[in-house]
């Protein structure tokens, strides 16, 4: 049963009156467990800072910075303390406050930590603002909405939409006399242009990144194949179909549509200044539609980008990264007031424009994309119309444990390139591990 919500109070400029709330008795927990008993504890009257956390680069902080400022102007109760870095230890960071049970008010978490955060009762549930309309979730695709709930509970509010995409280097295509890949090419058609862009290139640049470990391409592969990847906290799909698609990019690899293993190796923990696309050893690599612009600023060749092989059904409404509170806030209804206001605002999403992907609202996405000047955001926001009458039906996000699964299968991938093992056998391991690391 979800605690009970403190009632809003009546603002003429905004739907709540933060102020009359700020002496309100509000829920802490007991523990970080989710098992601890709930007591109420008084809030002091006055002034309320909440504390706000984030990766990304600079111009996201400084659009982020912007958008809670402009929230600041409008509720002078309130202001907040903000702390951002890179992705690279991110986690690391998010995980020591957690264990110290001073994990921020509002954080940002992306799909492969919302599940892990949520089921160790970390995160604060947010389904009931929803549920009374102070939290507006009406203008978000479906799919989107349903991407940020765990066991039917909304623990993560879409700061953004993203898609898988294939980003390929046009101008290398163009000096060597070869087509652009094509929204409409299968997995096979894909390794085929592959491999003939690779010949092209006499050898000096290979077609395609080889994503045998990269979780997000097994993904789609098999949702095109009408199998799952997670069936509750299990695996949804077999032995059978992970050998297949280890097997697939070995015929790749023997094909030379793919580069050297220590290349790939390079690349996969998928930093945009690491992509071989970006740095010049494949004619594409795979990525997410919200780093296009990124990885253009690290390649002085001309990129662009389109859908995954396959089918377009097997792409699905996609968080790129959700806002989530901490469920110790002190401040529930302010943290469920600030996402509102980042997720339905069309001020700030013109102030925030596409750097975190395409705004979760369609009603601020339509604003925002017409008024995009900008001809990579542009293409951004192509792919995301192109797809949007297309998705599939979006999956729950990724249960705990998958972290360890993600990085398994990185290392299953890693072993067969290596020839350290063959793939029926790094099937076999991966399968057993990544059971027992779902299991736990």
């Amino acid at each position: 049963m979800r605690p009970p919500l403190p009632r809003p109070g009546i603002d003429p400029a905004r739907r709540r009156l933060l102020g009359a709330l700020l002496g309100l008795p509000v829920l802490a927990t007991g523990g970080l467990s989710g098992c601890g008993v709930e007591e109420e504890s008084p809030v002091q009257d006055g002034p309320v800072e909440l504390s706000v956390f984030w990766y990304g680069g600079t111009k996201r902080a400084e659009a982020t910075e912007r958008a809670l400022r402009l929230y600041s102007a409008r509720n002078p109760l309130v202001t907040f303390r903000v702390t951002w870095q890179g992705q690279g230890g991110y986690y690391d960071r998010l995980a020591t406050q957690a264990g110290g049970g001073n994990v921020p008010d509002l954080f940002q978490i992306d799909d492969s930590m919302l599940g892990e955060y949520a089921q160790r009762g970390i995160l604060l549930d947010l389904g009931g603002y929803v549920d009374d309309g102070r939290i507006n979730l009406n203008t978000l695709p479906p799919g989107l909405v349903d991407y940020g709930k765990i066991d039917d509970r909304v623990y993560g509010v879409p700061a953004a939409q993203t898609h898988a995409a294939v980003v390929f280097n046009r101008a290398l295509l163009r000096r060597l006399g070869e087509p652009a890949p094509t929204a409409a090419m299968t997995w096979a058609d894909y390794l085929s242009w592959a491999a003939r862009v690779t010949r092209a290139g006499g050898g000096r640049v290979a077609g395609s990144m080889d994503p045998s470990g990269d979780h997000r391409a097994l993904w789609l592969w098999l949702r095109g194949l009408g199998t799952k990847f997670y069936q509750g906290r299990q695996l949804g799909f077999g032995s059978a179909a992970l050998l297949d698609w280890f097997e697939f990019w070995e015929r790749a690899r023997s094909q030379q549509a793919t580069p050297a293993a220590a290349l790939v190796d390079r690349a996969d923990g998928g930093e945009p200044a690491r992509q071989l696309v970006v740095t010049g050893h494949t004619a594409a690599s795979f990525a997410w539609s919200h780093q296009f612009p990124e990885l253009q600023r690290y390649c002085d060749d001309e990129l662009a980008l389109v859908g995954f092989p396959g089918p377009r059904a097997a792409q699905w409404d996609r968080a790129s990264m959700y806002w989530a509170g901490f469920r110790g806030t002190r401040h529930p209804q302010v943290v469920a007031d600030v996402v509102d206001f980042l997720t339905s605002s069309v001020e700030v999403g013109r102030l925030l424009g596409v750097e975190r992907g395409l705004p979760a609202s369609l009603t601020v996405r339509q604003a925002v994309v017409q008024t995009i000047d900008d001809p990579l955001a542009e293409q951004v926001a192509a792919l995301g119309e192109a797809l949007r009458q297309q998705v599939g039906p979006a999956p729950e996000p990724p249960p705990k444990g998958h972290g360890e699964v993600r990085d398994l299968l990185t290392e299953a991938a890693r072993s067969i390139r290596a020839g350290r093992s063959g793939a029926r056998a790094a099937t076999t391991q991966f399968m057993a591990r990544a059971q027992a690391a779902l299991a736990r």
